[in-house]
Order: structure tokens, then sequence, then C-alpha cells
């Protein structure tokens, strides 16, 4: 959390992870069936993060902040409506490190050129980052984990989870509208600097959005061909970088950049941890503490359970802690009910998902400090009601035999 001189995660997991090896807290074969079953979910990890960079290499985010310019003209309300869209949608097809890392950085500058306050469009990315990233299995890392031990398919976690997201991106929006009233009622700021108009006109990409809408739909076609996820999105990175190779703008080393190794090995070393720390009580304890039938009482149970995690272990160690208490079999609501609580949850503290770190290390960088009195408010004023409104809605749909 503290990344110390900007070192990367890994420095601390990697020499961690093979102490606990080395020590015997974990054996080398449990260590290895991890990362093995982490496998699959790591490689598609970068193949995302790379697909979503391409994207941004062929101007898809460029685009996308001038047609927000455009059709909010000087209205802040009706930009903060465009924002939620564009990164509701964002998150959930190029994942929620798009939206932090991507369209962060473009709504910012898109409100400047626009002179409206920005303050209530980039928690809006951070917010969604987090909570509008439980529609597809895509969207994040801990949907990836989640679908694998759902034992369902990409169109029918999709199905499942339709309802939940519109509804935590509609209740959002609520929110949203009444915590930033004064924000989104505000005559221009002059302290907001205009960006020159020339931004206002892009090219529209439209090989990149027909390689973006071809990879989706190979996603939701995956599961009945029996292909992993992982190579759909492979084939659609290198569509998307044949015209960067050309150009010379895209090579090797961009690419590897773009996949984040580091953050990748990170990752396998944080599920030896996890294994380790299960092991020896704490999944014990938060197995006793879960429900084992889908009720609606149940699903509460367990999403206010992850949702607490997340704050406490990050999102990332308490998907991996709750899929080991709640065990293999689990019923496929159980484990939604977790996801929900694992993605919503991590916008009640900035240690909840290591997007939002990322994204206050984006605005800091653009020179926007975020306050942390504003995110935690905000995080209060959120989080409790759209679990419960999710997993009503997740109830809702299990009952209607969605899963």
């Amino acid at each position: 959390m503290v990344q110390p001189r900007g070192l990367p995660e890994a420095t601390l997991a990697v020499p961690v992870a093979a102490i606990l090896v080395v020590c015997g807290v974990v054996t080398p074969a449990a260590a290895l069936d991890q990362m093995k079953l982490l496998g699959p979910t790591v490689g598609f990890l970068a193949a995302i993060l790379v697909l979503a960079h391409l994207a941004d290499e062929e101007g898809v985010f460029r685009w996308l902040g001038a047609a927000l310019a455009r059709a909010s003209g000087d209205s802040s309300r009706r930009l903060l409506a465009l924002v939620f869209v564009s990164a509701s949608v964002t998150t959930a097809v190029l994942s929620l490190d798009a939206t932090v890392v991507l369209l962060t950085p473009v709504v910012l500058a898109t409100a400047r050129l626009v002179r409206v306050r920005a303050r209530p469009h980039v928690y809006a990315c951070a917010h969604l980052s987090n909570s509008a990233s439980t529609l597809l299995p895509v969207s994040n890392l801990t949907n990836l984990l989640a679908f694998s031990a759902s034992g369902l398919t990409f169109v029918s976690f999709a199905a499942v989870m339709a309802l939940p997201w519109l509804v935590v991106v509609g209740l959002e929006y609520a929110v949203f509208r009444l915590f930033f009233r004064k924000d989104l009622s505000a005559e221009p700021d002059p302290a907001e600097l205009a960006a020159d108009d020339s931004t206002r006109d892009q090219a529209t990409p439209v090989y990149a959005f027909v390689v973006l809408g071809l990879t989706l739909v190979g996603f939701g076609a995956s599961g009945f061909a029996g292909v992993e996820p992982v190579w759909v999105a492979v084939v659609g990175a290198v569509a998307l970088a044949v015209p960067g190779v050309r150009r010379g703008s895209v090579t090797v080393s961009t690419i590897v950049r773009a996949g984040s190794p580091l953050f990748c090995l990170f990752v396998f070393a944080l599920g030896v941890v996890v294994v380790g720390v299960s092991a020896h009580g704490l999944g014990a304890a938060v197995a006793k503490a879960l429900p084992t039938a889908p009720t609606l009482v149940g699903l509460l149970m367990v999403a206010g359970v992850a949702a607490v995690l997340s704050n406490v272990v990050n999102n990332l160690p308490a998907t991996l802690l709750m899929l080991t208490a709640l065990g293999t079999g689990a019923p496929p609501g159980l484990v939604m009910a977790m996801l929900l609580g694992v993605n919503i949850g991590p916008n009640l503290t900035y240690v909840g998902s290591l997007a939002t770190l990322l994204w206050r290390r984006v605005l800091s960088g653009a020179g926007v400090q975020p306050r942390l009195r504003d995110f935690s408010l905000l995080g209060v004023a959120t989080v409790p009601i759209c679990i419960v409104g999710a997993v009503v809605a997740l109830w809702a749909g299990l009952e209607m035999g969605l899963a």
C-alpha cells in the first residue's frame, strides 16, 4: 500500500512468498498448485492490459474525450451522466485498470476543456472502476478468479450480474448528483484551465472499435467453443497491434511493459501468501462465519464479510481468501455475492483496491490532490446502499433461475 520510493508491489510479495515456502508454511507442491490455478487468470490479466493500452494507442480514449466535450456542452450535470456511461462501459469491457489509467486523465482534461469543476467527474472514475466492474468476467481480476470458481459460462455470468450492475451504477449516480450538487451547479470555474479547442475534433478510430467489438463477441462465444478467454484477448491484442507496428509506435518492449509483468508476478506471490494464511487459521475462521445457502440473508452476509475484508487486506487477497473459505463446489450465488462485496466495498477506503491507489497517483501526477475526507464520506454514502441494492438484485436474478 505504501510503495516506498515507488517500488512495485512484487518487491515485498515475492520474497515473502519464497520465505513461506522455505520455512515450510506453504509446501512447494501447494505453492505450485496455486500458481497453476492462477495461471490462466494472470495470463488473461496481462492480455487485457495490453489490449487496453493498444486501444489507447489507436486513439480510442482521445476520441472519447472529444465526444464527451461535444456532447456535454457547458453542462456539468450532462458531463457527469456521460462520464458515468463511459466509465461503466470502459470498466466492464476493458477492465477497471483502463478506467483508472486511461480514462481518468481524459475526463480531467475534458472537465477543464468545458470549464466545469472536475471533482465529481474524476471521483466517478474512481468509484466506477470498482463498483461497475461486476458485469463481465473480464472487468476485474477478482471477477476472473470468481469466474473460475463459479462454474458459470461467460454469458451466464454476465446474465446473472447484469441487473446488479445496473442497480449499482444507478444508485451511484443518484448519490453523486446529491453529494456533488454544489459542484455540479457552480458557474464555470476559472481555476479549471481550458484546453485547446482543437482537442474537440478527433477522427473516429473505426478499426479499433471494430476489433474491440469482435473481441467482446469472442469473449461471449468462448465458453460455447471451449476456448479460454485469454486466447480471445490475445487475438484482439495482435489485431490492434498491427497498425501501431506499421507506424513504429508499438514495439515488443512497449507491449511487455503494458502487460505489467511485475504486477502479474505480484499476483502469483500473493496467491502463495494467501494459501499460507488460509491454511493456518484465518480461512477456517472466515469459513465458520459464512452461510452455505444462497438465501437473501446468506447473500447479504457473504457480501458484507467480503466488503469488510477488502478494506482490511485489499480486495484481491480478500477474494482469494473468500474463495478458499467458501470451498470448491460453493453455490454460484454465494460466489457472486462475494464478488459484489469485494468490488463495491473498496470504495469505502483508499486501501480497498489497488485501482483506487493507482487513481490517486494518476491525479497527483496531474496536479490534483483528492481529499481523504471527501473520499471517505462519499464511500459511506454509497457503499452500504449499493451492496444492499446489488445483493437484492442478485437474489432476484437467482430466483428467476439465471444461474
